[in-house]
């Protein structure tokens, strides 16, 4: 084997990233262990604020050493293998940002009705287009005005940069760039509102090409709260600002308060102030001084020095409250906490005795972005905002006319924003007022920016300067459009799982995992002896490398993505079979091992190479166009892939080639006496047969088409049809029937279908009840009637343990995508047989032989539905077709190798007689990886639970129906469809000699 030195390197390399990385995992189960423990009171209950405010003090602590490298708890979470919400728990949601508003806004909210009417119509196409709602807009106007030219309707004082001679593309460029703006406005408001949450790990991301954010909230239990936080409108204000000077007596104040209570509950002996108590001591003053020479009676209270133990000894200054001197710092622009502290500063400010120390006019607001010291701790500025008399701002965010990136005079990037008339009047007014203050620039109650103002400022024209980055120009500029350009989102899907389905999916994960394993590793050895012990090793290397690269890349592992891991399983044996038949084959034909191991993995290579590359499309494709855990999915299969052709065809040599190196080469078994005479002389004539396939196909298939008719409806989940469901957990089993009868009036007897989920006291309620109707009204509607048409069955105690949304248009999207998935598969296969075999009859038959396979998946999904067994069709189906078109042709493939050797190796004889031959020499190779992966698979289909049982039983059908098709459809094709006058025509005897 060449390049030895290099394979042996760089497994060891991959081998010690991986186990870093996982231990970083380990590491951080351990802190949290700690948390929780520390959390733990002594009945057993576990304080979550506690818990969470221990995770908080450590967050920038260092708590790993590695190397003398030392790691923050941040930067361990950040790394560490993390769960998915299928896995952990939380609530998942994608929502739109609607432009409706911002194209109003942009046309100066006229009341015309032609531009109504082709809003309107927009918005009933785009339920069933993939167009963007901007060409839709465009489309619909053109047919109700097709005289009208758009920029007689947002040439204004809004649109500043357009004029009547504006032409329909400049006007479309200016109306799809705010749209843009209005969807990076929203991700980062939304990113802001998160932190609201104190969820643990959030993921918020755009889905790029589109309107909508989807977020993923691990651990959330107030659906509601997320769901008005998340579709709120975002609120723009200007605010006039407290100085140091003036707020700091009242911060005396404060600090004479607290010194009387720690006083008071020193006597008492009690811990002063426990709802505000630190989990741990902090650095609060790590930039104390920062300020300079600052005289105010806050500095004052503030000037201790940086050193927790001196905060805490009373007796050093009896009149300085410790509490006060751990929370606050002086910062550049005035009064700072650190940002792990900001829960203890409101729970301080919310209480009333401290409330009645400060003014009513004045009101705290956080910064929102941190100040980051030296020592890499983060702090947040704390402003003193001035109320008016109405408690009003002076100035609201739709007088703001534009605002954008800029730069100055020096060339440093800055903001110019213009107010409209009305704006520009509040604006003179407000900066006359505050000439040499801040007005801080406020965006649902968080400051983005606090300018000084410098002069007062008349028409309505200003600029904003400091030391800003263009990336923070452009996006404050962004921010200032927020009251200008109104960007309501929507919720268009949703999901919730509950913590104790969570906790079941792991369950059903690890014992899948192992029992699929276990399985797998039983066979081998049985099947090939100590040839399986290396098979064996070689995947256990596989499983390692999938684990410690998820780790690597921050992936969340989900239920999905363990299917993927446990299909791996199966999958990844595959190589080893194929190296093991090759090898197998040279010594029958008399070779030495030592030169059988040479010829069989050199042979082996282009099948494996070949069906790896081919199954990596399907990945692909699944990775691009699936989402959430289908996308966990795709990105295990895709690492699976390349760690198990690693493993597989250079670890297994690598330990091949070690046990036959000494003097006894023979000490490499490949074969044991219970299959040393399987697959022996095996000639069945498949192209004979070939005919009957066909019928018996044919007529599957049409019964499974037939059975959508008789049964009035495709077995359709959430995903396309959309609409609501709800898993609902009961203390004793209810009959589905009886449950469904019941909630038919509630649900005005619209399409109700309920059956049992997992659990014969578990059911799934799913719903198209006002499907149409996305609004967060809606969800309550739904689940309130869900409610009462379960009251009869109060003695059950019926708990909604998940739920799922999907909105009419997310639905149609989502079929739309999964059709383009399938048929890109298709292409992309088509193109690579092609390349690889030169004749395009290989592609034709692949291809078709793949559209077999997923209309016989399809069908046994109706025939099942006809006869009561419902697996639901949704994303995870998807996911499941595209595993099947990978796993049945890297079968497929494999043969091809096969009748492509044998045609090289025996020119003379006609290509329909070599064909038989080379399929019978495959069937050891092709039923030995199909009875791994049918173990594996049906393992996942016992043990999975109910969210993998129809991927499981489409894969369980596909793995069957691919060996099957391959045999039967894919190579009688290609003989089928090559030309007469090509094949030899020298009539030879058609035997075939292995060499």
């Amino acid at each position: 084997m060449r390049n030895k030195g290099f394979i042996l390197t760089l497994t060891v390399i991959v081998s010690a990233l991986c186990l870093y990385y996982l231990s970083l995992s380990l590491v951080s189960r351990g802190v949290e262990k700690d948390a929780t423990q520390f959390a733990t009171a002594a009945n057993g209950n576990v304080d979550h604020y506690r818990r969470q405010a221990y995770l908080d003090s450590v967050w920038k602590t260092p708590v790993f050493n590695f190397l003398g490298a030392e790691y923050t708890y941040q930067e361990i979470k950040e790394s560490e293998l993390g769960l998915g919400l299928d896995l952990k728990g939380g609530m998942h949601v994608t929502l739109e940002v609607s432009p409706v508003e911002i194209i109003r806004a942009m046309a100066g909210n006229r009341k015309d009705v032609a531009f109504e009417q082709a809003l309107a119509r927009a918005q009933k196409l785009q339920a069933t287009s993939q167009e963007s709602f901007v060409d839709l807009f465009y489309r619909s106007y053109r047919e109700i005005q097709p005289n009208s030219k758009l920029a007689t309707l947002f040439a204004n004082s809004t649109t500043r940069n357009l004029s009547y001679n504006s032409s329909d593309q400049d006007v479309l460029k200016v109306i799809n760039k705010e749209v843009d703006d209005a969807v990076a406005r929203s991700f980062n408001i939304l990113r802001t509102r998160i932190d609201k949450f104190g969820v643990n790990q959030p993921n918020i991301q755009h889905l790029k090409g589109t309107n909508r954010i989807q977020i993923e909230l691990p651990g959330v239990d107030n659906p509601e709260r997320v769901r008005k936080l998340l579709q709120g409108t975002a609120n723009l204000e200007f605010w006039e600002v407290w100085n140091v000077q003036e707020f700091g007596p009242y911060f005396t104040q404060l600090n004479d308060y607290l010194v009387k209570q720690e006083a008071a509950d020193k006597l008492k002996g009690t811990a002063p102030s426990s709802t505000l108590a630190s989990a741990a001591d902090t650095s609060a003053n790590a930039l104390t001084g920062a300020a300079g020479a600052d005289t105010s009676a806050l500095a004052a209270q503030l000037s201790k020095p940086a050193d927790s133990a001196a905060a805490k000894n009373d007796s050093i200054n009896p009149n300085q409250s410790s509490l006060l001197a751990r929370l606050f710092t002086t910062l550049p622009g005035g009064l700072g906490t650190n940002v792990r502290d900001t829960a203890k500063v409101n729970a301080l400010f919310a209480k009333s005795e401290v409330k009645a120390l400060f003014p009513q006019n004045l009101k705290f607001l956080w910064g929102v972005k941190p100040i980051v010291a030296n020592d890499g701790a983060e702090f947040l500025e704390l402003y003193a905002i001035k109320k008016g008399r109405d408690g009003k701002a002076p100035l609201s965010g739709e007088y703001i006319a534009d605002a954008r990136q800029d730069y100055d005079q020096t060339g440093r990037p800055e903001i110019t924003m213009s107010m409209n008339a009305a704006g520009s009047k509040k604006w003179q007014r407000l900066t006359g007022d505050n000439i040499g203050r801040q007005v801080a620039i406020v965006l649902d109650d968080y400051v983005y920016s606090a300018p000084v103002v410098q002069s007062e400022i008349a028409g309505g024209n200003s600029s904003i300067s400091g030391s800003f980055t263009i990336e923070e120009a452009q996006d404050l500029a962004n921010i200032l459009k927020a009251g200008k350009m109104p960007a309501p989102t929507r919720i268009v899907e949703e999901a919730i799982v509950g913590p104790s389905l969570g906790q079941e999916a792991i369950n059903q994960g690890l014992v899948s995992s192992l029992a699929g394993m276990a399985l797998v590793v039983l066979f081998m050895f049985a099947y090939y002896s100590k040839g399986g012990l290396v098979a064996n090793i070689a995947l256990f290397f596989n499983i390692f490398f999938i684990i410690g690269i998820l780790a690597q890349f921050g992936t969340a592992l989900t239920l999905p993505g363990i299917a993927g891991m446990v299909l791996t399983m199966g999958m990844s044996v595959d190589a080893n079979v194929l190296i093991f038949e090759r090898i197998k084959e040279e010594m029958a034909a008399g070779l030495g091992i030592r030169e059988a191991i040479q010829r069989g993995y050199s042979k082996a290579f282009s099948s494996i190479f070949d069906s790896n590359v081919t199954t990596l499309l399907a990945g692909i494709i699944l990775y691009f166009f699936g989402s959430g855990p289908v996308k966990g999915f795709a990105i295990t299969l895709m690492i699976g892939i390349a760690t198990s052709f690693f493993s597989a065809v250079f670890i297994s040599r690598l330990l091949v080639e070690w046990m036959t190196s000494g003097k006894d080469p023979k000490k490499l078994s490949l074969e044991t006496p219970l299959s040393r005479n399987w697959f022996k002389n095996i000639k069945f004539d498949v192209l004979g047969n070939r005919k009957k396939a066909y019928i018996i196909s044919t007529l599957f298939i049409l019964f499974g088409i037939a059975a959508i008719f008789i049964k009035g409806e495709l077995p359709l989940g959430v995903d396309f049809k959309g609409g609501r469901s709800y898993v609902v957990n009961f203390n004793a089993p209810v009959p589905a029937s009886d449950v469904r009868s019941a909630l038919d009036d509630e649900f005005e007897g619209a399409g109700t279908e309920v059956k049992t989920y997992g659990a014969a006291n578990r059911l799934r309620v799913t719903t198209s009840y006002i499907a149409e109707d996305e609004s967060t009204q809606a969800d309550e509607k739904v689940q309130a009637a869900l409610v009462k048409g379960l009251q009869e069955y109060s003695a059950q105690n019926p708990t909604i343990v998940s739920s799922a949304k999907v909105g009419a248009t997310m639905a149609d999207d989502i079929q739309k995508t999964a059709v383009i998935a399938v048929l890109l598969s298709f292409a992309g296969i088509f193109l690579y047989l092609a390349f690889r075999f030169s004749r395009w009859q290989y592609s034709l038959g692949g291809v078709i032989a793949l559209i077999h396979d997923v209309l016989v998946v399809f069908s046994a999904f109706t025939i099942a539905n006809l006869f009561g067994v419902s697996f639901e069709m949704d994303q995870v189906f998807i996911a499941s077709i595209l595993t099947i078109i990978g796993y049945s042709i890297n079968d497929t493939v494999v043969v091809f190798d096969r009748i492509r050797e044998y045609t090289h190796e025996n020119p003379r004889i006609k290509f329909r007689d070599i064909v038989n031959p080379a399929l019978n020499s495959t069937f050891s190779r092709t039923i030995i990886t199909n009875l791994t992966v049918l173990l594996v698979v049906i393992v996942l289909f016992v043990f999975g639970g109910e969210t993998l049982r129809g991927f499981s039983f489409a894969m369980l059908v596909g793995s069957l129906t691919g060996t099957y098709s391959t045999l039967f459809i894919a190579a009688p094709i290609v003989v089928d469809t090559t030309s007469i006058d090509k094949e030899k025509l020298v009539a030879v005897t058609p035997t075939v000699a292995s060499r």
